[in-house]
């Protein structure tokens, strides 16, 4: 029997950012460590926050340096804050980057050790500290999930912890924050959201109530990403694009991922690039590798959602017609076409497969082909 694990309370809508302070206050909790980056700091959304947390009463500090792809160094300095002065909970504040550093640092505050020995599936030894995750891009689905990751730049990877044990207290997604998101961003993690979606919707772990949620943000992600990135002020587009990466990412935390996943946090760990866009570039290629080799008859599935009702729903047929619409949604939003366009160099090709085989997303891929497989992704993709 498999679970199914979101956080207790999922705030969505406009406005619904205020309404952690009775959360807060339940609780009696009296003192937040805040986890963000700079520019989030001097937002409107901040502020919001700060005026969140005065009305429950209660104290903060902040840990303001939290990088793209963030690093052990970004946990270890953010967990220093706490060490010896401890917060009751934790509040993340902008996209993955921040919750992950945030889920990071509850690990560290509950299980002790260096976040390192925690990659991998289940290792951890207590829940985290709580943490009301308050997302401010549409995409990456952190804010709902039980995955962490994390770049180790000593060895050039990305550490991929998986684990129930660290999903937040409170999810926050109130598309208000999310107005002022350049198109670009907003391309990027919406693509991000749709390959959660479609690498859940095909993983060998996925359950009818992971189907469901996919299929629906599938649907909802086709038809407002682009309105999304046309025009950010579309608060319509925000709040459903809000909801769909919503819906894929508490899929995908329950069924996990595959290749698309395993490969793109090697390329962030190696070449620091933005992990929404690694996952739009390599989504077509390994449907159409999975497709060619699957007979789950899935894709046809996914094809459907995307307005292409088939009578040939075998898999090597509708994957291609599903990595072709993707191939052109990605020219749409101004995603680049390949790994190459990305400064990828093929000479890292092995290191890239001997990683992102190591990478937990691996093991749920519909295709198990081993190294093989991942260097014909990564050749066809360049």
């Amino acid at each position: 029997m498999s679970g199914f694990y979101i956080p207790q309370n999922n705030l969505l809508g406009p406005g619904c950012l205020e309404e952690i302070s009775a959360s807060i206050s339940a609780r009696g909790y009296r003192k937040a460590l805040i986890v963000t980056d700079t520019f989030m700091e001097k937002t409107d959304t901040y502020k919001r926050l700060i005026r969140a947390l005065t009305a429950a009463g209660c104290g903060w500090k902040v840990y303001n340096g939290t990088v793209p792809n963030p690093t052990v160094e970004n946990v270890e300095e953010a967990y220093g804050l706490i060490a010896k002065d401890p917060c009751d909970f934790i509040v993340s504040l902008g996209g993955g980057s921040s919750h992950d550093c945030a889920k990071a640092v509850g690990i560290t505050a509950t299980s002790g050790g260096c976040i390192r020995q925690y990659a991998g599936t289940g290792k951890l030894k207590a829940p985290i500290l709580p943490l009301i995750a308050v997302n401010t891009t549409a995409g990456t689905g952190s804010e709902v999930t039980g995955f962490c990751i994390i770049t180790d730049r000593q060895r050039k990877v990305k550490l991929a912890i998986v684990d129930p044990a660290m999903t937040s207290w409170i999810s926050v997604n109130d598309p208000t924050t999310m107005l002022s998101k350049p198109p670009a961003l907003t391309a990027a993690t919406g693509m991000d959201a749709l390959t959660h979606a479609i690498e859940a919707y095909v993983s060998t772990n996925a359950t009818c109530v992971t189907d469901a949620l996919a299929l629906q943000a599938i649907r909802q992600i086709i038809k407002f990403l682009p309105a999304a990135v046309e025009n950010g002020a579309d608060l319509e587009a925000r709040d459903k694009m809000a909801e769909a990466q919503f819906m894929a990412g508490a899929a995908f935390s329950n069924a996990s991922l595959g290749y698309v996943h395993a490969i793109a946090h090697q390329l962030g760990g190696i070449y620091n690039l933005p992990h929404g866009v690694c996952n739009a570039v390599l989504l077509p290629f390994v449907v159409g590798f999975n497709g060619s080799r699957s007979i789950s008859g899935r894709f046809a599935d996914i094809a459907s959602c995307l307005g292409k009702d088939l009578i040939n729903t075998n898999d090597r047929f509708s994957s291609k017609i599903v990595a072709d619409y993707i191939m052109k949604l990605n020219a749409r939003l101004g995603i680049p076409p390949n790994l190459k366009t990305l400064g990828v160099k093929k000479e890292d090709f092995e290191l890239i497969t001997e990683h992102a085989l190591e990478d937990a997303c691996a093991a749920t891929n519909p295709v198990q082909a081993g190294a093989e497989g991942i260097l014909a992704i990564l050749k066809a993709a360049w």
